[in-house]
Parts: C-alpha cells; structure tokens; sequence
C-alpha cells in the first residue's frame, strides 16, 4: 500500500483537533447526530448487528517517495505490539558540479586556513512515542552501487541498502530539546528543528581534500555517486519513540565547516551538500536516492497471537481485521437513517497508551469479489458529495479527490469504556453503502479494517494511466491499538443501524 493530497494534509490535523477534544460516551451517534430521528421505537428503531472478526498482518509494499516525511527511532518498549526499528538512507550532494568549498580553487591556490568540522543536519518535523527516552542514532556509508543507481525504482519499506560497518557518527536526542535554538561557533548562524550528528573527523578530512583534486569526486554528479553512495542513519540501543523528518527540506544537509581567508582574515563558514529531489538535466546531476526502512518485530507479543475476543491494528506498515456481516444479507427493506461501524479501545497501560497513541484514522474497504487478494473502496460514504466509483478499471475516478472525514468519520475520539475508565473510540458511517444492501440488494462483501499511511488500489489502473496512492491521516508507523471484536463482551465492535419501517 502507498501516502497525501495537499487539501487532506490541511485539512485533516485541524479536524482531528477539532474533535478530538470532547469526551464522548461510546453507545452514542456523535456523527451526524444533529440530522437523525430521535429513536423512539414507535417511528425509528436503531439495533445492533453483530460482525465476525479476524485478525490480519500485512505484508507492506508501501512506497515512501523523497518529499515525504521519513520514520526514524526505535520502539523499544512496547508490550502489546513488539519492537519497531526505522532507519533512513538518502544520497545528499553538491548542488552544482564542479563543486568547489568556498570560492573557486580556494584550496589549490592556499586561500583555504583549514576544516573545523562536518555535521549531518535532519529537519525535524514531528514524533511519535515516549519523548521522556532519548534516542541513539549512528550514521553509517551506504556501500551498494544498487542504491546510488537506482534513483528512478520505487521502493518500499521492506528496502535496505548495504552499508559499511563502521560508524561514522553518533549521538543521543532529546526529542524534547529539539525544538531548542542551536547557534554555531561562528556566532551568526543558528539551527531550530534540526537533529545535528557530528560525523568523525576521518570522514570530514577525506571529504574535505576533495576539494584540491581535480577530475575526482568534485568534478561531476556519476564520480561524486562512486565515491559517495549516500549515508544511512540507523537507531540503535536505547529510545521509545519515532521522529519524523523530512529529507528535501533544505534544512536536511551535510555542512562542511571551514576556515577561509577573506580579505586578510580567516573567517568561519560552512558549505551544504542536500537531497537534490528532481536533478538538473543541463548538469548532468541525477534526482538523489532516499528509502525508508521500516522493522517490525512482533513475535511473542499479543499482536501475534491474539485472544480471539482481541484485535490489534497497527499504522502502516502494520496489520488488519477482516469484518464479515452476514445479518445484513437478511434484513428486511427499510430506511437507514444512519449506519456506523463503532470501535472501542481495550485500555492496557494508561501511560503507554497515550505515549504510544492510537492512529489519528482508520479506514475501511471491501474485498474485491473474483481475485486473489484485491480490495476496493467503499461505496458512497468517502465522500457523499462527490461520484467515484469503486468498479472503474480506467486509472481514475475510483476514489473521491479527498476523504470527507465529517461524513465518513474513522477519526480518533476520546472517551470512557464501561467501567469509566478514558479510552479512544471510532465511529466509520457506511450508512449508503449499507442502504444500497438492504435496498437494492448489492453484494455484501468482506470489510477490512486498518490505519493506513495511504491508500492505494494498483488493479484499478492500466498502462496508460496508473493508479495513484491517496495520502491518507496518518504518519508513517504512527499509531497502535488494542480493541474489542465481535464478541467481546465489554468492547464489542459493532454495526449499529437506526431506521425506519417503511
């Protein structure tokens, strides 16, 4: 599966928020409540139709493109759900060729006064986890010509470059500190949002001579990807948490710090190396390469082998349930006011719930009738506004432009459980889909449950026109919980349908 339209990206946190901040009791229609009938059971009737659940892990094709937002950290505490291990690799480089440290043949003609130092920076945006744990990461060279040729392959999560085994850098965040003003030895210039891993000064000396060697890694983009086949970051030992950063931001660079002459004076400055996202043509300077890494280890914990009345869904690249509801093919013709699916979190650990907090969203699909192991959207409700149809074979209009999360639901709201304890619920309306059921007697197909990244149908295209992933809430790895199936006693997921007889 695949990542976000511009208008879901803006939208989507300030709607979260919005209703997010209300606790609301679970047995409840919170969606949409102002345009139903109050159930009176004279004129409208609401009932509870029960679902067979089962338990799914995927096994994730998702693709992280270079703009996107990158996982990396460790989960190293996670009792319901294993570890997690996120690693990045990316290809950071001169920006025109040939590339020269200060002003052109500075060294070559002893203008240069030597280097201080050379610092991987990463453009924080965001985490996930326990912020209170810091986090180790070590940078290692990517040793894998695959990887610094390869820049026009996609490729998915389950993707790891080679790399040498030497550390070249290290250090420990303090993913609370990060939001910290850091200001350079130079005094002018400073860093905000920004992870700084100062790399050995073995690595810094040999980029550094570069620079006074003509006709070598400088003095083009294919002899600097050679040399160079890209860095790797990997966490390691101690943290509990993921920090998102973004690699094509000009924020994320390699600085190389230096002393130069100027005018008599050595002054201290600093030139980058960054991802080049698109590549120069005229220069002869490829796209730079980026993958994302992502390592799930459940074996031995819940997730792997759940209590049949349990179900645990885990945010992209994560794991499923299968939804069956075979009283819908029986009922009798009537008005559906209004149709939800509700989930209800089981609590387990009231810290680590919240430090290691249930997606933002979730979503739903049908299981495509005739093929192996295809799915399609659902019908109607993404967007009530807007026709798509999940049937199209054409590489377009299978799904709305935008996911109508007002209508739709599927976001995280909190709550309390039957015992009075808080707890994260979901309401998904399906009202339309399941009027069309009962109605006009469509096909009552398999549902499967799950928080993607994005969502992402490839049978639905053709050669001429690909499917295209939708961005859906989420962040990468971002979310996990434990909740009620269809026959938990005391946090039954379930259809619930108001009506009227006709």
């Amino acid at each position: 599966m695949h990542k976000r339209i511009l208008s879901i990206a803006v939208f989507a946190p300030a709607l979260f928020l919005l209703l997010n901040l209300g606790c609301t009791k679970l047995d409840t229609t919170t969606i949409g409540s102002d345009e139903l009938p109050a159930v009176d059971n004279v004129h409208t009737f609401d009932t509870l139709i029960n679902i067979i659940t089962t338990q799914g892990i995927f096994n994730d094709t998702t693709l992280i493109e270079r703009t996107q937002d990158h996982a990396l950290g460790v989960i190293n505490n996670d009792p319901l759900f294993g570890k997690t291990t996120a690693n990045i690799y990316m290809q950071l480089k001169p920006t025109f060729y040939p590339y020269y440290l200060g002003n052109a043949k500075d060294t070559l003609n002893g203008f240069g006064a030597g280097l201080d130092s050379v610092v991987l920076c990463l453009k924080y945006k965001s985490f996930w986890g326990d912020s209170s744990v810091p986090l180790h990461l070590e940078v290692r060279e990517v040793n894998d010509a695959k990887f610094r040729d390869s820049v026009y392959i996609a490729k998915t999560v389950n993707y790891q470059p080679n790399t040498y085994s030497t550390i070249i850098g290290s250090t420990d965040v303090d993913i609370r500190r990060l939001a910290d003003t850091v200001h350079y030895s130079n005094r002018r210039d400073f860093s905000i949002n920004q992870i700084r891993i100062k790399l050995s000064a073995t690595y810094a000396s040999q980029l550094y001579n570069r620079d006074s060697l003509p006709g070598q890694a400088f003095n083009k983009d294919t002899f600097f990807r050679v040399a160079y086949n890209g860095l790797a970051v990997f966490a390691n030992g101690v943290g509990n948490a993921l920090v998102y950063t973004n690699l094509a931001d000009t924020s994320t660079k390699l600085e190389i710090h230096y002393r130069r002459r100027n005018l008599g004076k050595v002054d201290s400055v600093y030139s980058s190396f960054i991802l080049n996202p698109s590549g120069i043509p005229s220069e002869r300077n490829e796209p730079s390469n980026t993958t994302n890494k992502i390592i799930r280890n459940r074996a031995g914990y819940p997730i792997s082998s759940p209590a049949p009345d349990e179900l645990y869904l885990q945010t992209t690249p994560g794991s499923y349930v299968n939804l069956n509801i075979p009283g819908l093919s029986t009922l009798s013709n009537r008005i559906v006011h209004r149709a939800e699916l509700i989930i209800q979190q089981i609590p387990n650990n009231s810290f680590l719930d919240e430090a290691l907090s249930a997606p933002a969203y979730l979503y739903v699909d049908l299981k495509d009738t005739g093929t192996a192991d295809n799915w399609k959207p659902l019908y109607f409700d993404l967007n009530p506004r807007e026709f798509y149809d999940p049937d199209s074979k054409t590489g377009f209009g299978y799904l709305p432009r935008e996911i109508d999360f007002l209508s739709f639901g599927g976001f995280r709201r909190a709550g309390t459980d039957v015992f009075g304890a808080p707890n994260k619920f979901y309401n998904i309306n399906i009202s339309r889909y399941i009027q069309h059921i009962i109605t006009h007697r469509y096909y009552n197909y398999t549902m499967r449950l799950f928080a993607p990244y994005e969502i992402y149908y490839p049978q639905l295209g053709i050669s001429t026109n690909i499917a295209r992933p939708l961005l859906y809430g989420n962040n990468l790895a971002a979310g996990r919980i434990k909740i009620g199936g269809g026959s938990n006693v005391n946090y039954k997921m379930k259809l619930r349908i108001v009506y009227s007889v006709l």
